[in-house]
């Protein structure tokens, strides 16, 4: 009797043994997986994760990079964290100690790394090319070649000669290994889903062929920065073109000088008669293609103008502009917001 209690004491001694053993091994792993950590000496590190990778490779490449402490920490933090199917291919930047779990958070999250790009509406491709550069995503020239490649619009424009006006204007969040081709191709992507078949339609209702309709739409677009007066300088290029009146239009004007470099920021009088295509003071009918990437909006005029009988219009140097149906009335309005308020301006 005195052996079994003795024997019992002795295997309840080990079970309490056990499970403090494994309770301060549980609280270690506890402690382990939301510690913070950083293995890496610079500023930030990067750790591309394939497509299909397993959970092994994922935690050699963390802690590859200095990014989780060892491989039985990022194990641990997986199981605990029931996220092991949820890891996410991808590029993801780490740039601060940062505990085992929320290194496996964020990867289950899908929170890999990219940078917005926002290419505004009504910008040309070699403003867009600008841009690019200028934000630190590579060379002009890869934009303006990447640009060129007017196959990716041949089922809507066989006849186009690059991108100019196919561009879709948005925000773009780009990886660090997104080439420009790749940029331009998403941009035509955005310009197909933008262009619906219902504007295509009426566009065609309207007598006017994508490109033509673009075309229109960058004009629209570089005229006014207005929502509610975009449908109506549509419509006065439209009642324009309806009657063989000249377009008459500053923007295209300065599109032509600023292909061949010749654009200073001031369009003169002598500019009016520079000899181009795209010059709709000497050409009559709309220029050879789009002059800039019209956004939705302008798109959208382009595609249903107002039902008005405007023909000319003059800006009040506010943004907005005085619309007119005759010359006498036009002449009236340059007289009032053009000859006049820099007269006034001068004399002050």
């Amino acid at each position: 009797m005195k052996r079994r209690r003795t024997l019992k004491r002795f295997f309840l001694r080990i079970l309490v043994a056990v499970v403090i053993g494994l309770l301060l091994a549980g609280a270690w792993i506890w402690v382990g997986v939301g510690r913070p950590y950083k293995g890496y000496a610079a500023d930030e590190q990067f750790v591309e994760i394939p497509q299909g990778a397993g959970m092994y490779a994922i935690g050699r490449d963390l802690v590859d990079a200095g990014v989780v402490r060892d491989m039985a920490t990022f194990r641990s933090a997986v199981t605990l964290s029931g996220r092991g199917r949820h890891l996410q291919a991808g590029e993801y930047r780490f740039d601060r100690a940062m505990s085992a779990r929320e290194v496996v958070e964020k990867i289950a999250r899908g929170e890999v790394y990219l940078r917005p790009l926002t290419f505004p509406e009504g910008l040309s491709i070699k403003q867009m090319a600008e841009l690019y550069e200028s934000k630190g995503f590579g060379p002009a020239s890869a934009f303006k070649s990447a640009a060129a490649n007017r196959e990716l619009v041949g089922s809507v424009d066989r006849g186009a000669r690059d991108l100019e006006g196919y561009l879709f204007p948005d925000t773009y969040n780009l990886s660090r290994r997104m080439t420009a081709d790749q940029l331009v191709e998403k941009m035509v992507a955005g310009f197909d889903h933008a262009l619906t078949p219902e504007l295509r339609q009426q566009g065609d209702a309207r007598g006017l062929s994508v490109r033509q309709l673009v075309t229109l739409a960058s004009i629209v677009e570089k005229e006014t920065g207005r929502p509610e007066e975009r449908p109506v300088v549509a419509a006065v290029y439209a009642n324009r073109l309806r009657i063989g009146m000249g377009l008459q239009c500053d923007p295209t004007v300065i599109y032509a000088l600023d292909r061949v470099g010749r654009y200073n920021g001031n369009l003169t009088r002598a500019d009016l008669l520079f000899d181009s295509p795209y010059n709709t003071y000497r050409y009559a009918g709309l220029p050879p293609g789009p002059i800039a990437s019209p956004g939705r909006a302008s798109l959208e005029a382009a595609a249903h103008p107002a039902d008005v009988p405007y023909r000319y219009f003059v800006s009040r140097n506010d943004g907005s502009h005085v619309f007119a149906t005759t010359l006498e009335e036009h002449n009236r309005n340059v007289q009032e917001y053009q000859v006049r308020y820099f007269r006034d301006r001068h004399q002050r």
